[in-house]
Parts: structure tokens; sequence; C-alpha cells
């Protein structure tokens, strides 16, 4: 039997079957699936002609920008691995990431490429191999991207690349300790792509607008959707989220898909009135984050013509579960009932045990788009898995209609004077107030009971809710030992988040400290 293409095999058949069609583009330029393939085929033939081998890392250093689809399809055909690198990071994490993996190349971004000449002496890299991408000219001792690009044959490379070969490394966040960096197969791609495209119902004439990092999972998967399934990839290429710019760029490209975190439809929200001609949008995603009910409310108004859909996942499991447009609003607060494909979440205690409905336990799931173990950290891939299944930490609870419902990480949960509490859902309940913009919940030493509730709070513009106010207003809607026994106000700007939305939790455990001590 023949395997599923990887993803440098399905750009060539876009390519073949749709060459003048556009494929990919950013906000300042495009390319045809032609013309795509063919960089991609040049590049992929230059970094092996540099003596590169199958199976070597190339680490990538970016802002959003198209060439990130380019160095993707590359690294699938010349069997290389591509190993994306958060633009946020600060240089001891890039240097420890790149010696990690222990990569053959690097392509860097005019701007961020300074981190990499400050460890590229630690990197073991040969000095031809740093590439230099942007900007108006090459610096001292790097090779240019385009000269890279002319310089390799446009023919397809002569690599044997199989379904089980490595594709990515994705360093996962983590919230403790060093990232660790998720293998990628294209095999687990493959089966998520076409997953992924049954489940929103894609197909070539639609449009995905990337506006998450093109080094994160998010964005990555669903680029391995829209290619499968011929649709266009627009790549928002900004340095940072501005959500007028996004409104503009949805409603100019007339992207049909767009994955966002409710941080941003947040901010887009209060630019409503000056929204363009949105009715192109028909797929809108939720990820990363649980969003406000208000929120998915007032979306839905500003998107007339999109169906709603929210996804529970991670960059080890891929897409876990999935809600509809059609369940939003008949199971408030669940993340939808499993993807296609894959077989049922399992809810484990302690023990290795299933919880009955209703009860939080570990969640675990198996499906056949899982990653393929951490690099080089057999105890870390071991403590992941419980047979088949996977988990990343996280408890959830099933109602008795299936439908799953994230309660929090494990290693976020609270435990005062003996009960468990989760900080998602003592959030949840003071986001309901019309004061507030956002909130982060954390536990905080306390000599008396273990550990004590504390919330960080950011206002909305003109509120002036002061703290007793707020902890009295919770009285009722929390039990007691959950209501916060401390509320501290900060801006917003300093709320800890990955870029994919998340709490930094042990970032914030960290500032409220602070703001202790100084008090």
């Amino acid at each position: 039997m023949t395997p599923m293409p990887n993803i440098g095999q399905m750009l060539s058949a876009q390519a073949r079957l749709q060459p003048g069609r556009i494929g990919a583009r950013d906000l300042d330029r495009e390319m045809s699936f032609a013309l795509w393939n063919a960089r991609a085929c040049r590049l992929a033939n230059a970094l092996l002609g540099l003596g590169l081998s199958k199976g070597e890392r190339v680490g990538v250093l970016a802002w959003n920008r198209v060439e990130w689809l380019e160095i993707y399809a590359a690294a699938a055909k010349a069997g290389l691995v591509a190993v994306p690198v958060n633009f946020r990071l600060v240089t001891p994490e890039i240097h420890f990431i790149l010696q990690d993996c222990a990569v053959s190349a690097v392509i860097a971004e005019q701007g961020l490429h300074d981190a990499i000449d400050e460890i590229r002496a630690d990197l073991g890299v040969p000095e031809d191999r740093f590439v230099h991408l942007g900007g108006t000219g090459t610096p001292t001792g790097w090779r240019g991207y385009e000269d890279l690009i002319a310089a390799g044959a446009q023919r397809e490379p002569e690599v044997a690349v199989t379904p089980s070969d490595p594709w990515c490394l994705m360093y996962t966040s983590g919230t403790t300790g060093n990232p660790k960096g998720a293998i990628r197969g294209h095999q687990g791609i493959g089966n998520l792509a076409l997953m992924t495209a049954v489940e929103l119902g894609l197909g070539r004439n639609d449009e995905a607008m990337l506006v998450m990092p093109m080094c994160h999972a998010n964005s990555l998967y669903f680029f391995a959707s829209f290619l499968h399934c011929g649709g266009a990839t627009s790549v928002f290429s900004r340095r940072s989220f501005d959500a007028g710019h996004c409104l503009r760029a949805l409603a100019e490209t007339g992207a049909s898909f767009t994955s966002l975190v409710p941080t941003h439809y947040e901010m887009m929200l209060d630019l409503r009135d000056t929204a363009g001609d949105l009715r192109r949008m028909e797929k809108l995603m939720i990820s990363s984050a649980p969003a406000r009910v208000e929120t998915k409310r007032r979306v839905m108004e500003m998107f007339p013509n999109s169906g709603l859909f929210e996804l529970y996942g991670s960059t080890e499991a891929g897409w876990v579960t999935m809600l509809h447009p059609d369940e939003q609003f008949d199971h408030l607060g669940s993340v939808g009932r499993e993807v296609v494909g894959s077989l049922p979440v399992r809810l484990l205690d302690d023990d290795g045990n299933e919880v009955p409905d209703g009860t939080p336990g570990e969640l675990y799931s198996n499906g056949p788009y899982a990653f393929d173990g951490y690099w080089n950290r057999p105890d870390k891939t071991a403590e992941a898995f419980r047979g088949d299944y996977l988990s990343v930490g996280d408890v959830a609870v099933r109602e008795a209609d299936g439908f799953i419902r994230l309660i929090d990480r494990k290693k976020n949960m609270i435990i005062s004077g003996g009960e468990n509490i989760y900080p998602t859902e003592v959030e949840a309940v003071l986001a309901r107030h019309p004061d507030v913009r956002d909130v982060a919940v954390v536990g905080r030493p306390d000599d008396r009971w273990g550990e004590r509730v504390e919330a960080a709070i950011v206002l909305r513009d003109g509120a002036a809710v002061t703290a007793d106010a707020l902890v009295e207003w919770s009285r009722g809607k929390l039990a007691g030992y959950k209501r916060p026994r401390v509320v501290t106000f900060i801006e917003a700007a300093e709320m800890p988040r990955t870029a994919t939305g998340k709490i930094q939790h042990g970032l914030l455990r960290a500032l409220l400290a602070g703001r202790m001590s100084e008090n």
C-alpha cells in the first residue's frame, strides 16, 4: 500500500493540479502553488548541497512571514527536520534548544540574528550554514536566504522520505524546567491534516489566515491541513498582534478561516465598529484557552456568516476534542467530544483507574496523529503515556452526554486546607464581573491552609471596583474555600501569557510574590 504523501509531496501535487492558483502569501507578497513548489525544491536542494543529510535539524528563528511555508515544505522534501524557535525567547533559551537537538544549520531573520551571533560559537554549525532571512543586506558571516535558493536546483530532491521519519521538532514551552522537543513525524501530521479537513469541512476554495506564530503547533497543523486539501494559506506577517490590522486583513484577503485565542477576539471586539466586510469568513476557531460565553456571542455577531468552533489539543496530541457551531450554547463550558479518528478519551485517577462521569480525572487521549516522543528524553516520553494513551497533564470532567469539560492543568491545582481547587473554575466566575477584563488565579503559600487562592485582575478601562467588592461579589458564586483571599490589580501588559494565550502561572506567582515583598 502506498503511504500517505508528506507535506513536500502534497505541495508537488498541488503545483501539478492547480499550478497558477495562489497557494501561499502573507500581507506583502504571494506565490502560486507552482512557484511555491519551485522555491521549496530549490531550498531543499540547496540545503542538501551545503552537506546536510536526511534527519539533520535546521533551526528557524523568524517572525511570521511567507518563507515559513517554504521552509517547512523544503524540510519535508529533503528529509530534514525543521526546528521552529519562538521569537519571544531570550538568548539562553534559544541556546538551549539549538544545542539540545544539535542543529546542523540555522535560518534567522534580520533583527533576530544577533541572538544567534551571540551563541554561534557554541553550536558547532559550519560557517556556511548560517542563513540570513529578510532585510536589505546580508551581515558578515551569514549567507543570504535568496542567494541560497538561487543556488539550488528546481528538481524534486532525490531523498527517500518515509511516513515514520520526523519532520519537525516542536519545543513545548512548559511551566517548569527546560522545554522538551516534541517529535512530529510525517504520518501523524498527514493524519491530523485530513482529520482537520473532515471536522471543519475544508476544501480547495477555503483560505486560511494564520495569525498565530508560525513557530507554534496551531499554525503548523492548520497549514498542513489546508495544503492537503488544496486551499490557500495566508500568513499574518506582523511581528505582534494588532487587532485593527488583523480585522482589515481578514476583510481584504477574503480569508474563510482563522484560528485565534480569546484575547485576540476580545481585542478585535473593541474595534467592531471599524471592522470591514467580514461576510467571507465562514469558520472561526477558538483555541489554546477558554473563552467566555459573552465573548462567543459577540464574536458570532461580528462575523455573521461564520460558524464558531472550539478545540482542545496540544503539541503532543494534536487535536483531542472539538466543539462545533451547533453545540456552542447547548454545551457551555465544554470543549466538545473526541475528534474524528480517535479513540474515546480516558479520565484517570492517580492510580490509573477510570473515574465516573462528573468526576475530575487526568485526561488521556489516543489517536493516529499523536507525537512520536520527546527528543532524547525517553524518560519523559514514558511518563506521558499509559500504554497507547497520552496525557499532557490536563484535568477534565466528562458529562453524562459525553462532552468534555476542561478543569485545569494538574500541576496548577491549588490545595487549600485539604480541598482541591482548580484555578480555571475560579477564573470563570471572576471573569463574569462586568469590570473585569482579564483574570488569572494561582495558589500562594499560606501558613495555616497550605495554600491560599490569589487572583490577578486586569480591569476594564474606567472601572473602579475594589478588591473587597470583587470578593464580596463572588460570595454565593464560589464556595468559601475557593474565593480569593488576595486580589491584586495589574496592567494588561503584565499578565504573563505564552504566544498561544495560555497563562504562565509560574511567572504570575513570581510577579505576585514580588508585589507582596514590595509591600
